[in-house]
């Protein structure tokens, strides 16, 4: 999933990115609701983990404009006021999970995979598919009962093909979901990876390349 962090103490909104790219995840951080707004009519997010007093506009405010722009994306609050009131009032705004500081990362992780499964159609626990059983929720990847350890990006690459579920996925696409905004479109982080990815899994080969349109496990 891709993943925007809006934080403005700059310690704790690396902690966060770090926590969420071990789970796979591309990750974008801002410390201020102005650039979250930008980043947010410019890319699309899985989910929005926002800070909710943060500076130049309010996260309040932040949360307001992308409810009522109509946006999939998810709202995770997170605050340091705790009161029944406060999380009532930040639900009330549009968010879709609140939490409050001090916060268990393992915890917030948890929540921002739960809120992305809302964020599009269902997936199922593990997706399956040519043999290949992926399991988001423990990391872990099997072809035919052997298991395949696969980095981070391979392992995000590896889940959009397959809820892409025998679709083409074009690297645009891979870019959007698997890697940051600072990814260069032009390095061939995708192909790279894909070389890997086609590696790892072994014989028979599962991932196509249909040219000019991207890749796809039929």
């Amino acid at each position: 999933m891709r993943v925007l962090v809006v934080e403005d103490e700059p310690l704790l909104a690396a902690a966060i990115a770090e926590w969420l790219r071990d789970d796979s995840h591309a990750v974008d951080v801002t410390g201020d609701g102005a650039a979250a707004l930008e980043r947010l009519a410019v890319n699309e997010y899985d989910v929005l983990v926002l800070d909710r007093d943060i500076p130049v506009v309010h996260g309040d405010e932040v949360c307001r404009q992308l409810v009522a722009s109509g946006s999939d994306t998810r709202v995770l609050m997170l605050t340091a006021a705790a009161a029944v009131p406060d999380r009532v009032e930040g639900l009330g705004l549009g968010a879709d999970d609140y939490l409050t500081k001090p916060f268990a990362f393992a915890e917030l992780a948890a929540r921002v995979l739960a809120l992305g499964r809302r964020s599009r159609p269902a997936d199922p626990p593990v997706l399956r598919r040519a043999g290949v059983a992926l399991d988001p929720a423990r990391h872990e990847v099997f072809r035919d009962g052997r298991y395949v350890p696969l980095s981070k990006k391979e392992f995000a690459v590896l889940a959009e093909l397959l809820r892409a579920d025998g679709a083409t996925v074009s690297a645009e696409q891979l870019l959007e979901k698997a890697w940051d905004e600072h990814v260069d479109p032009f390095t061939g982080a995708v192909r790279l990876t894909i070389l890997k990815l086609r590696r790892k899994l072994g014989e028979p080969g599962l991932v196509e390349t249909v040219t000019g349109v991207g890749y796809r496990i039929p």
